[in-house]
Formats: C-alpha cells, structure tokens, sequence
C-alpha cells in the first residue's frame, strides 16, 4: 500500500506502507500489523515524532558498500540498498517544516485509482 504524507508546511511525501511502519512507531504511534489507512501528528506531537525518528536513524546499521573490485561489474544505482536515514530524509523535512510552521501533518493510503 503506498502511504501519502500531507503538510501545509511543504510538498507531498509517498512512501510504501512497509518503509512507512517503521518510521511511523519511531515516531511514536502504535499500530499492530498494518499502517492505518489514516493517521495525523499535530503540531504538539512533532518535536516527539522528529525526536524518535532521529533516535531511531542514528541506531540504524548503514547499508554495506559494495567493494571496488575490478574484475566485477559496477553496480547499478537502482540496485543498491536504501538504508533508513535515506528513506526517513523526506518524511523528517516535512515534520520539520511542519513544526516550524504550526502545521498538523496527517497521512493516509493513496488511492488504488
């Protein structure tokens, strides 16, 4: 399911809902198996949430590089591992924007079309 973050504060933010769960109880809501289709922080509940995230990609193993071998083929961009301070860059910019500007940011699953 893919999970689109609102604010007043900034642009939209889309994430899949499986990069979403982890970053979502960092931030502090609880949930048992699945993202809730809908979901708000207000602007009282985003130095918390920031605060968890942040917590969360400082404890977060980085992704391993891939060693400069010669004789193999470079790896494609696309192919690389995504590591959480790379997924969680956009959502922690707009809950900042957000607090700065006194916004709630709400999230909700993206119409299926």
């Amino acid at each position: 399911m893919l999970i689109t973050f609102r604010s007043k504060a900034g642009a939209e933010v889309l994430m899949l809902s499986e990069h979403a769960g982890p970053l979502l109880r960092a931030a502090g809501k609880s949930f048992p198996e699945q993202v809730p289709e809908r979901g708000v922080f207000t602007p009282e509940q985003l130095q918390a949430a920031i605060a968890g995230i942040e917590k969360a990609v400082a404890q977060a193993p980085t992704p391993k590089e891939e060693d400069d071998d010669g004789d193999k083929p470079p790896v494609h961009p696309v192919s690389r591992a995504v590591g959480l301070q790379q997924r969680a860059f956009p959502l922690l910019d707009l809950m900042k924007k957000s607090q700065a500007k006194g916004a709630t940011l709400s999230w909700e699953a993206a119409s299926p079309w």
